[in-house]
């Protein structure tokens, strides 16, 4: 039975890298019925200037997955982000984003394999903020002025900071439940909970109390900053590591750059019977329709939604396909050649072509 998937093109170089990627997946011998569905910049010009159409998340909700190419998100104006309302209008709560390295792409390390999980409803970069000046920022001031906080600069804007006991808890039962079912041996629960006590620390504790009901898998707590030089000394002493949001995504990108960069770095949304599948770099509207751009990392993410969808195989025989790919070193894009100057380099499409033919290969083989 063919699977329905709700696939988003997004911005910038996204439309080729779903494009890509669409054709590698049904590559596979997996059916698919696609919805393609707007967002982004781009769903503004067909949605009276809504980035983020409520038909795109009616079609989610329905197919239950979504495939998703990049989105841009402007800076210091325009629309928050679509991504960010994405994960709150579905509650898509936990954010995984593997770290593996590939034999072939350039990197200071070899076998690296983490995973990082991030909480990604809540914290700082759940985008409550004030602007400064504002009245609501004016009462904002007084209000904590009052309460015995006193700012350092009164003409300041602000952001408030929400940890949940029940958004913590949710996350962290997840991770031990992917941890349990993906064979994981150790979770580290990231935090500053020694400076802010009050919430870094209500995270602490709830991760505590979760791994005292999982014995099974090994515990341990890190401090975000300690935790950043120690990836950097010694990524093999971890596997996977939960974080709330913003550390999450910062560690996330660090994590990738042990592994090469963001282009072989894919990810995932879960929520309540809802996942979204992205790749972890931006839409690179420069290169737009260049056949330029590096796919690896989208049709990485379609290798995780075959597993989430069952398709255990069939995700075996891509992430085969594309480590053979990138092993070899012929057909891929100039990023993943030694000088990125290389005229043997490839684009998009091409990637995309080398990979149908080595699974159709592979299939004639048996």
């Amino acid at each position: 039975m063919a699977h329905a998937v709700t696939l988003i093109p997004g911005d910038g170089t996204g439309p080729e890298l779903t494009e890509a990627t669409r054709r590698v997946l049904e590559a596979t011998g997996v059916e698919f019925r696609w919805d393609v569905q707007p967002a982004g910049a781009e769903a503004m010009k067909d949605h009276g200037g809504n980035p983020l159409p409520e038909s795109t998340l009616a079609s989610i909700r329905a197919n239950g997955v979504a495939l998703k190419g990049p989105i841009t998100t402007p800076i210091g104006e325009g629309f928050r982000s679509v991504n960010v309302a994405l994960r709150a209008m579905l509650d898509l709560y936990a954010q995984v984003r593997p770290c593996k390295t590939y034999p072939g792409v350039r990197t200071r390390y070899e076998e690296v394999d983490l995973v990082i999980i991030r909480e990604t409803t809540e914290d700082i970069y759940a985008g409550i903020e004030f602007e400064q000046g504002t009245a609501a920022a004016e009462e904002l001031t007084d209000w904590l002025e009052a309460h015995g906080e006193r700012l350092p600069q009164r003409d300041s804007g602000l952001s408030i900071k929400p940890i949940s006991i029940t958004g913590t808890r949710r996350v962290f039962e997840f991770a031990f439940d992917y941890a349990a079912r993906m064979g994981r041996r150790k979770i580290t629960a990231v935090h500053k909970a020694n400076i802010m006590k009050f919430t870094d620390g209500l995270w602490l504790r709830v991760a505590r109390a979760v791994a005292a009901e999982h014995p099974e898998i090994e515990f341990e707590d890190r401090i975000a900053d300690n935790l950043c030089m120690q990836l950097v000394q010694r990524p093999e002493e971890y596997d996977v590591m939960v974080l709330p949001n913003l550390y999450g995504d910062i560690v996330s990108d660090l994590a990738a750059g042990l592994i090469g960069g963001l282009g072989v770095a894919p990810g995932a949304n879960f929520g309540e019977g809802v996942a979204v599948f992205e790749p972890t770099h931006g839409s690179a509207p420069k290169y737009a329709g260049q056949n330029r751009v590096n796919p690896l990392a989208e049709l990485l993410s379609g290798v995780l939604m075959l597993r989430h969808l069952d398709e255990s195989a069939a995700a075996d025989r891509l992430e085969h396909a594309i480590a053979g790919l990138i092993r070899e070193g012929r057909h891929v894009t100039y990023d993943m050649k030694p000088s990125r100057d290389d005229p043997t380099a490839v684009g998009t499409s091409e990637v995309a072509d080398a990979l149908v033919a080595r699974l159709e290969a592979a299939e004639r083989s048996g």
